[in-house]
């Protein structure tokens, strides 16, 4: 089991106490077993993982490393594997994890590349990672220097990777991924220096109150990084696909860059500017050993790769930089 005091303590510290008392029910009812088949067997590989004993902890590479293959024999480095694959499938990483190549289907290192260069140093801060997934980048922020990283995410095999993780890098350390999204997290927090959002916000019905619970979650002056789905095309241009969007089903609005720099301005937040715009390959998202479903190359048009399968522009995703005011 994950010690939460730490958390507990550190969002008392940001005067996030309504969140702090309200956090032990929600992890507990979070994890509840009705709420997963397949719970229950996660716990137990977890809690069965021995204590590995290791000094290699390397969270500022393109990937995250914990242990290596000189720490463990044959015999447990092929049961650690089979174990991490019983997680199947990993979307996101790299990891080396005691010699061990998790290659998941998207090279997240490449995304921190472009994001990295453009944020205010994270060292010292509380950070937020909304929709983290199974914590790739909730590592590299905590590699990064910041104080204490917090994830959220709803999907509890994601929530069950990230523990794993978390027990072989061991010495408890100051990053939690909790099974929660961001609807359940209390009006008007205030308690974090810098909010990442990628590639949520397209998930979402109401794409203005995703802004606005953003915004919220942030101090005063704090920076928010935003990572989506955009389109080519002008101020109020917004693609709403009828049905799928690459095969995603959960896909709502995928506006313009303008348009959605007039969405962040309209939410209140400053200083909004563009950092990236960068178009999604088969070799940025694809099938691997470690996630052997389809992809994206399955989800474009094979005879041109500027369209998805469903004839709409393929995937191209931009990042946003922006503040909240100081008062």
């Amino acid at each position: 089991m994950i010690d939460y005091q730490p958390l507990y303590h550190a969002l008392r510290s940001a005067k996030a106490d309504v969140w702090a008392d309200r956090l032990p029910q929600q992890t507990s009812a979070a994890f509840g077993h009705a709420r997963h088949g397949h719970l229950a067997t996660w716990q137990r590989l977890i809690g069965s993982l021995p204590e590995f004993s290791t000094r290699q902890r390397i969270l500022n590479t393109d990937t995250v490393q914990i242990g290596s293959a000189h720490d463990l024999d044959d015999l447990a480095k092929s049961t650690l594997e089979a174990q991490l694959k019983s997680l199947h499938p990993w979307r996101k990483g790299p990891y080396g994890l005691f010699g061990i190549h998790v290659d998941a289907e998207w090279r997240s290192d490449w995304k921190w590349r472009r994001v990295e260069q453009h944020i205010s140093p994270l060292k010292h801060r509380l950070v937020l990672d909304v929709g983290c997934g199974n914590g790739y980048y909730c590592w590299r922020m905590l590699g990064a220097e910041a104080k204490m990283v917090v994830g959220i995410d709803p999907m509890l095999l994601n929530v069950m990777q990230f523990q794993f993780i978390r027990k072989l890098y061991g010495e408890n350390p100051p990053i939690f991924v909790l099974p929660l999204g961001i609807e359940d997290l209390p009006y008007g927090l205030k308690a974090f220096d810098t909010v990442f959002s990628m590639g949520v916000l397209y998930h979402r019905r109401s794409p203005i109150d995703h802004l606005l619970e953003l915004r919220d979650c942030l101090v005063p002056g704090g920076e928010l990084i935003l990572e989506t789905l955009v389109i080519d095309g002008e101020l109020g241009e917004t693609l709403l696909p009828e049905n799928r969007y690459a095969q995603m089903r959960n896909t709502w609005f995928l506006p313009s860059i303008p348009t959605l720099m007039s969405w962040l301005k309209r939410c209140g937040f400053r200083n909004v500017r563009l950092v990236d715009v960068t178009t999604t390959t088969p070799e940025e998202q694809r099938s691997t050993e470690w996630m052997t479903f389809h992809s994206l190359k399955d989800h474009l048009d094979p005879t041109d790769p500027t369209l998805t399968c469903e004839g709409l522009p393929a995937p191209q995703r931009a990042i946003f930089i922006a503040h909240t005011s100081h008062n």
